[in-house]
């Protein structure tokens, strides 16, 4: 059976963006933290997309810059299958991608049945939000950046029941970025 795991980065107060999708915060780079960022790319798997995520996504990942800065984490982007849920889009275009149009927790639920690689949402807090509740995340890897917004959109919004979760490991990086990594508790 398939994993399904959410890597997010989020700020010490817990929003992973600002009120308005901007995430430029998070990138905060250096040889350490470029090196974990693309180990992570190389282990492939499928991308899980909203479609506000998948947009941000399409607007950098496949273009020259992104290939010339990053060019492991862009080739693996770029390549990697991709899922996208959205009401709203009439067809997804960047390569390989699906476009799946209503039921995440359904879809995913048939998805972590089927053979193949795990599966990884980025961002997307609307779909997080949906698939916590039904038990469908196996684990959350968030990295938590030293910077403090005041508000912003947490991956959680609209979670009514606690969600329980046992640290499994933990890594500190020299830019002051931790990873903490959860499963839920059983």
């Amino acid at each position: 059976m398939r994993k399904l795991i959410v890597f997010n980065q989020v700020t010490l107060d817990g929003y992973f963006s600002d009120l308005h999708g901007d995430m430029s915060w998070a990138h905060k780079t250096d040889a350490e933290w470029n090196a974990f960022v693309a180990a992570n790319a190389r282990a492939g798997g499928v991308l899980v997309f909203g479609r506000v995520t998948y947009d941000l996504m399409t607007s950098y990942w496949p273009t020259p810059d992104a290939l010339r800065s990053d060019p492991i984490v862009a080739e693996r982007m770029n390549s990697l299958p991709k899922v996208v849920f959205s009401r709203t889009m009439d067809k997804a275009a960047w390569n390989n991608t699906t476009l799946l149009k209503d039921d995440p927790v359904g879809a995913i639920r048939n998805l972590k049945q089927e053979q193949g690689a795990d599966m990884a949402i980025f961002g997307s807090g609307s779909i997080i939000s949906q698939l916590a509740p039904a038990g469908l995340i196996d684990e959350y890897q968030i990295v938590v950046n030293p910077i403090v917004l005041g508000k912003g959109k947490t991956m959680f919004e609209g979670v009514k029941d606690k969600l329980a979760l046992n640290l499994t490991r933990t890594r500190v990086f020299g830019n002051g970025n931790v990873l903490l990594c959860y499963q839920p508790a059983t």
